[in-house]
């Protein structure tokens, strides 16, 4: 056990609360959710880089960063399809009328309407996670380690910061609700959030099918070329 492995181990440990806390309906335990994100989202680069400058790289690091990584992606979906499904909506409808307000249906806030989490994003994104773990592992087993590519780690960028907004968003609507808020100012901070988040998402999803794509291109050809020697 070193740094990075801690770092990690640490991720671990807080995803239960990242998916449980933004269920409780009020300002405090969502932004404290929302912090345990930003550590999160920080440990996952910040022990690779440890590693790599440390020379700490252990077998441990690379079966546990992985599993960090998948569970956090998990943790996150569970709260963010449960609070971002419509219902009355939170300033549904250009009045923002604090009526509309609902802690538990918290989607983005868009000038296009209501952006929520389809089922259908979750079972991209986690199908194509599903999808390279079993790719990796079969191409690891004829010989092949493959690496995380460029439009790999710009997706986990995007990624993330989707995640974070959702997040965000949480706290920020939540104390709206609490506090009556409905200013001009309001409505321009939520709008560009919403807005934010949405975009985010919306790269985040093209991204992962495109990283599929790049890396069943680049790497099928193991398979082939496996199954002609057999």
């Amino acid at each position: 056990m070193n740094l990075p492995n801690g770092l990690t181990v640490g991720r671990i440990a807080i995803t239960p609360l990242i998916a449980i806390l933004p269920f409780a309906p009020s300002t405090t335990p969502r932004l404290i959710a929302f912090l345990l994100f930003l550590f999160a989202a920080a440990s996952d680069y910040a022990d690779g880089v440890l590693a790599r400058s440390r020379k700490q790289e252990t077998t441990l690091g690379k079966l546990l960063d992985p599993l960090a990584d998948k569970l956090l992606l998990v943790g996150t979906f569970i709260p963010m399809w449960a609070l971002m499904q419509s219902g009355s909506g939170v300033f549904s409808g250009s009045s923002f009328g604090t009526s509309d307000l609902t802690p538990r249906s918290l989607p983005f806030l868009t000038p296009w309407g209501d952006v929520t989490l389809p089922w259908w994003i979750v079972v991209i994104v986690l199908g194509r996670e599903l999808a390279m773990t079993i790719f990796r592992q079969a191409a690891a087993r004829r010989g092949l380690v493959i690496a995380a590519i460029g439009p790999a780690k710009i997706k986990t960028g995007f990624q993330l910061l989707w995640q974070g907004t959702a997040y965000f968003w949480f706290v920020i609507a939540t104390a709206a609700l609490q506090r009556g808020w409905n200013t001009r100012a309001w409505r321009g901070i939520a709008l560009f959030v919403g807005t934010a988040g949405t975009v985010a998402m919306s790269v985040a999803v093209m991204l992962t099918l495109f990283s599929l794509w790049v890396y069943v291109s680049r790497y099928g050809r193991v398979f082939v070329q496996s199954r002609a020697r057999g």
